[in-house]
Formats: C-alpha cells, structure tokens, sequence
C-alpha cells in the first residue's frame, strides 16, 4: 500500500481522526468496489499531500468502530475534521469528487448532504 495512506483499527482510529481533515475509507479485502476505490485514493493522497490524512479502516478487522460510525455498506468513505464526521460517500467515488470535498472541508465550508 502507498505509504501515504494510513491503516486505521479500532485503537488508532480515534488518535487518527482527532485533528486536522481526514478521509477515511471504510472497506474490506473481500469487497470488489472497495478494491476499485484504491487506486482512487492513491490519487487523491498523492494530490492532496500532507493538507489532509488519507486512511483505510478494514471493518472486518474494528468491527467496534465501523458500528459506531453505522456503517452497513461498503466502500462508505467519511470525512473528519478533528474527531467530528462532517460528510459521507457510499459507494465508489471519483478523485474529482473527494479531492472537491476535502477541498471544501479544509476552507470551513460545509458539505452538501449526500
């Protein structure tokens, strides 16, 4: 995996997600969409730099976290800014539309409801 993107579990999700803007790909090996989404979010972490974390949560590996947060299908990819979920996406999404939301995360403005 690119080194720009972190793994996440249950125990270091919180310390991941508690400042700055970070997208989180919630997913499993087993998921063909999720495989797809991969490669997106290599493009995403290599354009976006260090102005945003790029990180991956297996949920068959933080059962606790993915239920916390409601995750029923996958790829789901959330946005936090320090510790707080401000936006989802379910399913496979563009570099265009994440790099857009994480954009718009970073300048204080709020996202559109999905």
């Amino acid at each position: 995996m690119n080194a720009t993107i972190q793994e996440l579990n249950d125990h270091t999700f919180d310390a991941a997600t508690r400042s700055g803007v970070v997208l989180v790909d919630f997913w499993a090996p087993w998921c063909g969409p999720c495989r797809l989404q991969g490669p997106i979010l290599e493009q995403v972490a290599a354009q976006i730099g260090s102005r945003a974390t790029i990180a991956k949560l297996n949920v068959d590996n933080a059962p606790r976290t993915a239920a916390r947060y409601g995750i029923r299908s996958i790829p789901t990819l959330a946005i936090f800014k320090d510790g707080e979920p401000v936006g989802a996406f379910l399913g496979v999404q563009q570099a265009s539309t994440l790099l857009a939301a994480l954009e718009k995360t970073l300048h204080g403005e709020p996202l559109s409801a999905r």
